[in-house]
């Protein structure tokens, strides 16, 4: 008896590999949770039936305060599929589920599939030159996060891209976007004046990641925060210093402007 953690990929049912699929059909029990991502491209209804299982959905309270009651008790007795958008093991929340598995005795298993972390590659920003990630959080009433300003810094101090996750409200059906993103790092920008993220600073944005047809936009924060990017899910990514063939296909994919050719 064990718990899957397997991976659905970025954008539609048809993102899981033939082994999570395999796999998740031969479970007794199918459990998901959609708040730490979006799988823009589907439903709920749709992975069931090409798992053929029904599928229990899990909010954030489910899984953070309450996977021991509802799915690792049952993985003690059963074979359990724990389904995720993206790749299981991307999200830290993850990572604390399976070491409570291993302290309940329970086995278990991941199956990868496409992240985040892979097809931002499709920007032609070198993977191997991407710093420290951060979350652009939505501000609070009494809480105004800043740290991913700080990583922006520290990225652009030592020549990274620092790719940026929008925060994601699932309960209430909210997903930030990349022209929020920017309107909050720029509120940051007034509060702390480092000349971190300006109206000059080059932003490159994609949109539905995975998707055949993801939205692929490069260009100055002046002229980004009035483009629509289509539907969520939003990334929004900071370059660092750009290599000549970065600047090239930024240009040519992303309709970044062609000065940029000139920073390389």
């Amino acid at each position: 008896m064990a718990i899957y953690f397997i991976g659905l990929g970025l954008y539609d049912e048809k993102d899981i590999t033939l082994k999570g699929l395999e796999i998740a059909k031969k479970c007794d029990l199918v459990f998901a949770e959609f708040y730490t991502s979006l799988l823009a491209g589907t439903t709920i209804e749709k992975i069931q039936k090409l798992i053929g299982k029904p599928i229990k959905l899990l909010n954030r309270e489910d899984v953070e305060l309450n996977f021991e009651k509802i799915v690792l008790k049952e993985a003690k007795e059963k074979d359990v599929a724990f389904l995720t958008a993206g790749d299981p093991m991307v999200a830290t929340t993850h990572n604390d589920l399976r070491i409570r598995a291993k302290q309940m005795g329970i086995e278990s298993y991941v199956v990868h599939a496409p992240s985040i972390y892979s097809a931002i590659s499709i920007t032609g920003l070198h993977i191997y030159k991407f710093g420290k990630s951060a979350t652009v959080a939505y501000p609070e009433k009494n809480w105004f996060p800043t740290s991913h300003y700080d990583v922006i810094r520290e990225n652009k101090e030592r020549g990274l891209h620092t790719l940026l996750f929008l925060d994601i409200k699932a309960e209430k059906g909210k997903y930030m976007t990349a022209n929020e993103a920017m309107e909050i790092l720029l509120q940051v920008e007034d509060m702390k004046k480092q000349k971190v993220f300006t109206l000059e600073t080059l932003v490159v944005v994609l949109a539905r990641a995975g998707s055949l047809n993801p939205t692929l936009k490069a260009g100055f924060v002046k002229d980004m925060l009035k483009e629509d990017f289509g539907k969520q899910p939003h990334v929004l990514i900071v370059p660092g210093k750009l290599h000549i063939v970065e600047a090239e296909y930024l240009v040519e994919f992303a309709d970044a402007p062609k000065e940029i050719l000139k920073w390389a």
